[in-house]
């Protein structure tokens, strides 16, 4: 079953009421008002650059294991540090067998940080999400079939999602 991509406009929102709470967050839109393809380097170029310090990029485990096909990867940890979420007991933070082969030779493992330390001194971070089952792919499910997601996302997401009506099965959606 193909699955249909929320407009990233929703995405972006979802994100900002997420996060709205934290103040150690922020949201930006830059790469939906890019013109063309927007890849992670030059994101990561730009915020590197305005903030004069490395950022922190976090992304899922799932989408970790897929960065080799990613633009320039090799280059993304000169840039910045990484928090990759992975479910519980999915990683062992100290094994080598963590990382994509290629990035192996560029990485340490620093057991006081417990993070891998790539050459440029940049850290990569292994963290596991929260002992629930949640999964952007079963909010998506519950949601499909009219249940509830309380608990789930925050209540200003569930309300979002509510009054747009994401995710829903039917005509158009």
């Amino acid at each position: 079953m193909t699955e249909k991509v929320i407009e990233a406009k929703h995405r972006l929102e979802m994100v900002r009421l997420a996060t709205a709470t934290n103040p150690h967050f922020s949201t930006s839109d830059l790469e939906l008002s890019r013109h063309g393809k927007s890849y992670s380097i030059d994101t990561i170029h730009f915020f590197r650059d305005s903030l004069q310090e490395a950022p922190f990029f976090i992304l899922g485990g799932d989408a970790f294991v897929e960065i080799e096909t990613w633009k320039e990867f090799e280059n993304l940890f000169t840039l910045c540090h990484f928090i990759v979420m992975v479910r519980p007991g999915s990683q062992k933070n100290n094994s080598s067998s963590s990382l994509p082969k290629a990035l192996i030779p560029n990485f340490r493992y620093d057991p006081g940080e417990k993070a891998w330390v790539h050459l440029s001194g940049h850290e990569l971070y292994f963290r596991e999400i929260s002992f629930l089952d949640i999964s952007s792919t079963k909010v998506r499910e519950l949601i499909e079939k009219g249940e509830s997601v309380r608990y789930l996302v925050p209540a200003e997401v569930e309300a979002y999602i509510q009054k747009h009506g994401l995710y829903r099965k039917g005509p158009g959606l």
